[in-house]
């Protein structure tokens, strides 16, 4: 395969990708439902915490970033944060308890039932995603899962999952940051 012809089969992929999203009604109408909840958690003091692993660790830095600067339009920053941004949080809970309490821990700590916790898995299965989704769900907190695959273990312990129908990572993570840049378009422009 020329590297062209390995581009264009890339696009077509991700294409596909979103026009099967774009037919699912029941994905449209749970992305609309989770911004009327998130926005009316924030406008009563709540705020949204993402948290996942490697590229989902990334994704989880660049919506809290959108939602805390802005997206597309001037407005007051909204509350949220990335529980995968503080080293010696990450390095202290990883030592002191191990690798797979590192988000429950945080979410202990930092949420509450007023709050909107996002766990970010394009397996659906991360141990420590599922660990904080679960310690989210005790604490009275709305969870949220950003899933690929079959949505795996996050699916059944979310209040919303968002299951992208691909077994390939990269595809999973575009859609994932795709789902999210909606979801702040919607927020903002409801607040």
């Amino acid at each position: 395969m020329t590297p062209l012809e390995r581009i264009i089969l890339r696009l077509k992929e991700s294409r596909d990708l979103l026009d099967m999203v774009t037919r699912d009604s029941n994905f449209a109408e749970s992305l609309s439902a989770l911004s009327v909840e998130c926005t009316s958690k924030i406008e009563d003091g709540g705020k949204l915490v993402f948290f996942g692993n490697g590229g989902s660790a990334g994704d989880a830095q660049h919506l809290a970033a959108e939602f805390v600067g802005r997206y597309l339009v001037e407005r007051k920053p909204i509350p949220a944060v990335a529980l995968t941004t503080n080293s010696s949080v990450l390095t202290a809970i990883s030592n002191d308890y191990d690798y797979s309490s590192v988000f429950s821990r945080q979410v202990e700590a930092l949420v509450g039932k007023g709050d909107v916790a996002f766990g970010i898995s394009t397996s659906g299965d991360s141990k420590n995603v599922v660990k904080g989704l679960e310690e989210a769900r005790a604490l009275g907190a709305t969870t949220v899962s950003f899933s690929g695959n079959s949505g795996g273990k996050v699916s059944k312990i979310s209040d919303y999952c968002f299951i992208v129908p691909s077994d390939s990572t990269p595809l999973i993570q575009q859609m994932h940051i795709t789902i999210g840049h909606i979801l702040c378009e919607l927020i903002e422009l409801s607040l």
